[in-house]
C-alpha cells in the first residue's frame, strides 16, 4: 500500500480556460529550436553547423565541461541557424524538419545494469532532462544520488493532467521507471485521484500520494517529506513526461521524444490538448488565439512557464502553453476601491471569494510595485515544505551564505517560491531571487 501524506499549506488557483479532454496531433514539419537555456547547469558546446544533416536522437550541442552530457534534435532534418546572441552566447539551434523523419539507433539492450542504463541516458541525450537538489541543475552523472524523484502530477494553474497524458502509454512509463530504478531508488508522487489509475500500479519505485493543494505536485516539496536531503546529499528529478520518452527508448531503441501539452487558458479560442515535439514553432498554434485582447503567451503555467512571442518555439521541458490578457491595456475605475468581482484575493479583499470554484480571467499585471519585505508569514501559509521561507528570502538577497545553508536551500528549486510569488504583499520576484541565490551558491561551493 502506497505511503500518504496530506499537505495543508498551498493554494489551488483555477484560473478560466482549462484545456478540454481531447487530443490534436500536430505534423512534424517546419522549424524546431532548441534553447541551451533550458538545460540550466553547463556551458553548451556546439556539435553541428548550419546546413549540417541530423536525425531524431543525434546530438545538436554538448557541455563543455563533460560532453558526455548532450542534448540531442527532436526531429530529423536540417540545421537552419545556429543563433548567437551577446558575447556569442548560444540562443537557439534551429533545425527544419524533413518530410520524412528518420530516427537514430541506440542499443537499449545493455540497460540492464546501472553503468548499462547510465550510459545508455547520456547517449541518447535524455540524461540531460533530469534535474539535480541541490541546485535545481543538470545533474553530475558521476554522483550517486539519494534517489531519482518522480511527480506524477501538477497542481499549477492550467497545466496537463498527467493521467490523461499517460493513457495508453502505461507499459512505456513502467519501463522508464524501471530503467532509472537501475541508476538509484525511485519516488513517485501521485495525488488521491491517481491511486488506482494503471500507470501507479506495480511499479519498480516507492509511491506516495500527497493529499494537499498547490505545490504539492513540486518534486522539491516531495523530497522534503518523502527523503530530506542533508549537506552533501543528491537527489535527482525528472518529468514524468520525460519518463515515457526514456521508457520509449528502451522499447524501441529510438529517441522519441513526442509529448502531449495543454494549450489552455482565457485568451485560447478551443483549449485542448495538443501532441507536439520540444522546440515547436509556435506560428500554426498561437492562430488559435483570440484577437480582441492582447494576449500574453507563456510557455508553460502562467506562475512558472517564461513569456514566449507567437514565432518563437516551445521551451524544451514545457508541458503547457498558457494564455492570459497581458492588462496593458486597461483603464479601471475607482482602482482597488471597486468590489472587484471577477478579480481573485487570497486574503478576501474582494468580494469574489464569496464565488467559491469560480474560474478567474486573471491578466499580468503585478498590480503595484516592489517594496519593503511584509514580515506578515504570507509565504509560509503557501509553503509546504520544513523551511522558513521569509527568512531564507532575506539571505539571499544578502548574500548570507551560511544562513541561506542553514534555512534550507539546499532542497529548493526557483518553481517551489510560485505561490509565494503570487500573493506576495511585497511584489518580490522570488523566483528570480531564488535562483540567484542557488548560483551564487554553486559558484562558492565549485
Amino acid at each position: 500500500m502506497a505511503k500518504r501524506i496530506r499537505l495543508k499549506k498551498g493554494l489551488n488557483l483555477r484560473l478560466a480556460g482549462e484545456a478540454e479532454k481531447r487530443r490534436e496531433q500536430l505534423p512534424t514539419k517546419g522549424l524546431y529550436g532548441i534553447r541551451p537555456d533550458d538545460f540550466y547547469g553547463f556551458k553548451p558546446q556546439v556539435s553541428v553547423r548550419e546546413g549540417d544533416e541530423v536525425s531524431a536522437g543525434s546530438a545538436l550541442f554538448a557541455s563543455k565541461a563533460d560532453e558526455r552530457i548532450k542534448v540531442v534534435s527532436p526531429v530529423s532534418g536540417r540545421v537552419h541557424e545556429v543563433v548567437r546572441r551577446y558575447r556569442r552566447k548560444v540562443e537557439v539551434i534551429v533545425v527544419e524538419a524533413a518530410e520524412k523523419q528518420e530516427f537514430k539507433k541506440f542499443d537499449a539492450s545493455k540497460a540492464t545494469t546501472r553503468e548499462g542504463a547510465l550510459g545508455l541516458l547520456l547517449e541518447s541525450g535524455l540524461f540531460a532532462l533530469m534535474r539535480q537538489r541541490p541546485y535545481d541543475v543538470v545533474p553530475n552523472p558521476d554522483d550517486s544520488p539519494k534517489g531519482i524523484f518522480v511527480s506524477a502530477f501538477n497542481k499549477m494553474p492550467l497545466e496537463a493532467d498527467f493521467s490523461f497524458v499517460v493513457a495508453g502509454q502505461e507499459a512505456d512509463f513502467k519501463t522508464g521507471i524501471a530503467t532509472l530504478g537501475l541508476i538509484a531508488p525511485v519516488y513517485l508522487g501521485i495525488s488521491p485521484e491517481q491511486e488506482k489509475e494503471a500507470f501507479a500500479q506495480g511499479l519498480a519505485a516507492e509511491v506516495t500520494v500527497f493529499d494537499g493543494p498547490n505545490p504539492s505536485g513540486n518534486a522539491s516539496v516531495q523530497i522534503n517529506h518523502t527523503a530530506p536531503l542533508a549537506k552533501g546529499e543528491t537527489a535527482w528529478t525528472i518529468g514524468a513526461e520525460e519518463v515515457l520518452f526514456i521508457g520509449r527508448l528502451v522499447n524501441t531503441g529510438k529517441v522519441d521524444q513526442s509529448r502531449t501539452i495543454a494549450f489552455a487558458g482565457s485568451e485560447v479560442v478551443a483549449p485542448r490538448y495538443l501532441d507536439v515535439l520540444p522546440g515547436q514553432n509556435l506560428s500554426e498554434i498561437s492562430k488559435g488565439l483570440k484577437t480582441d485582447v492582447k494576449v500574453r503567451l507563456i510557455g508553460g503555467n502562467p506562475l512558472t512557464g517564461i513569456k514566449v512571442g507567437p514565432t518563437d518555439y516551445l521551451p524544451s521541458h514545457a508541458t503547457c502553453l498558457s494564455a492570459i490578457p497581458e492588462g496593458d491595456d486597461k483603464d479601471e475605475l475607482l482602482g482597488w476601491i471597486a468590489p472587484r468581482l471577477n478579480d481573485y484575493s487570497q486574503s478576501r479583499s474582494y468580494l469574489s471569494w464569496l464565488q467559491r470554484g469560480k474560474a478567474y480571467r486573471l491578466d499580468a499585471r503585478v498590480k503595484g510595485g516592489e517594496r519593503h519585505i511584509i514580515m506578515s508569514g504570507e509565504y509560509d501559509r503557501v509553503l509546504p515544505m520544513d523551511i522558513y521561507a521569509n527568512y531564507l528570502i532575506k539571505a539571499i538577497i544578502t548574500g548570507d551564505i551560511d544562513r541561506m545553508e542553514q534555512l534550507g536551500i539546499y532542497e529548493v528549486a526557483p518553481e517551489d517560491f510560485a505561490v509565494a510569488e503570487f500573493v506576495d504583499s511585497s511584489k518580490l520576484e522570488l523566483q528570480r531571487i531564488v535562483r540567484e541565490g542557488l548560483d551564487m551558491l554553486r559558484k562558492e561551493m565549485s
